[in-house]
Order: C-alpha cells, then sequence, then structure tokens
C-alpha cells in the first residue's frame, strides 16, 4: 500500500466535507421545507454533493491531467454507484426500519465515502499526478 494512501484518503475525506454539506443542506432543506420524501431528497441532495466533490476531486485531490470527458464520465458512474447504496441504506433505515432519517444519512455517508475514493483513486482517477 502506498504511503501516501492515508493522507489523500484524509484529503478526500476534508474535500468530501464541502460536497456533503452541499448534500446534507439540499437533504434537509427538501424534507424539512417542500416535505420530499427523505430518499428523494438524499437523491437531490447526493447530485449536488457530487458535482461539488468532482471538482474538488479533479483539482485539488487527484490533480488529474485527464481530459474532462474521461473523468467526468468515470466520476459520475462511480457517483452513480454510489447514489445507489446512499439511497437503499437511506430506504432501508428510514423506510424500513424507521430510524431517523439524518442519523440513517450518517451511516450512508462514511459507507459511500469509503467506496467512493477506492473507486476514483483506482479507476476515475488512476494515473493522475500523485498527492505531494
Amino acid at each position: 500500500m502506498s504511503n501516501k494512501i492515508i493522507p489523500q484518503f484524509i484529503a478526500y475525506a476534508g474535500a468530501g466535507v464541502i460536497g456533503t454539506a452541499g448534500h446534507y443542506l439540499t437533504l434537509i432543506v427538501l424534507v424539512e421545507m417542500f416535505n420530499v420524501t427523505p430518499v428523494y431528497a438524499t437523491t437531490a441532495g447526493f447530485a449536488v454533493g457530487a458535482a461539488i466533490n468532482y471538482v474538488l476531486n479533479y483539482i485539488y485531490i487527484f490533480q488529474s491531467n485527464k481530459t474532462h470527458i474521461e473523468a467526468a464520465s468515470k466520476f459520475f458512474t462511480v457517483a452513480i454507484v454510489g447514489v445507489g447504496i446512499n439511497s437503499l441504506i437511506m430506504f432501508l433505515g428510514e423506510s424500513l426500519w424507521h430510524i431517523n432519517y439524518l442519523v440513517v444519512q450518517i451511516v450512508a455517508t462514511a459507507v459511500v465515502l469509503v467506496q467512493n475514493f477506492v473507486l476514483n483513486r483506482m479507476w476515475t482517477f488512476a494515473n493522475s499526478k500523485p498527492m505531494p
């Protein structure tokens, strides 16, 4: 394992805080102000967070030299897998098990964080310049 994977994961998670803030803000506004069901609201929030995270990951975390067509298509493919996992966790936790949607979202965020980092590092931004 590369000695840069831990610092890169920490930077990835740190940048992810900004995208996650966009995700959660969208989720909470849609649920609390517009009565959108949590599963749909988290999906919309995930899209907002993914757009923010793409820019941060492309420029800062992976310092990619790939074209946006290649990098974005792979990144958003990974994001689609992530939104599926996120929505499944939200459905199970909130709809079936009746756990508070914010608690369930925290669990879903942790699971998707790790999965997305691995896929983005190994596939989306593979062979990009390493973090200094």
